[in-house]
């Protein structure tokens, strides 16, 4: 399969995914979750979709733990969306990037704070 058909299934997948999470996943455990990205395998065979979830990190566990037993659920739903006739398996894995860049902003900021501080006092 060509890059761009690998491309855009992964983008028909992540918003089907977030669908039937927000829509078909009746879970009380499956918090806030937001797919963040889907990479699928050029054999088509597996994917493993990126997810966001607010909350501490025992509730992002606990969804990510959820959402992975309902992988079967989930690829059934999204093989009958988009009419695929090799539906991937799906693996639902944590995405840190927004928590890896607030930190880094707020890390930025202590510096920026810091250093007009420091010409100030004439350092």
């Amino acid at each position: 399969m060509t890059q761009y058909r690998v491309e855009r299934l992964q983008g028909v997948i992540q918003a089907e995914l977030s669908d039937i999470i927000r829509t078909s996943l009746k879970d009380p455990r499956v918090g806030f979750v937001s797919v963040t990205g889907v990479e699928v395998s050029n054999d088509l065979r597996h994917a493993k979709a990126f997810v966001s979830v607010m909350g501490d990190q025992s509730e992002q566990e606990e969804t990510l733990a959820t959402l992975n037993r309902a992988a079967g659920f989930i690829r059934s739903e999204i093989g009958k969306r988009i009419r695929l006739r090799h539906c991937p398996e799906i693996i639902f894995r944590l995405d840190k990037s927004i928590e890896h860049g607030s930190n880094i902003n707020a890390l930025l900021r202590k510096l920026q704070s810091g250093a007009g501080k420091d010409v100030q006092n004439g350092q």
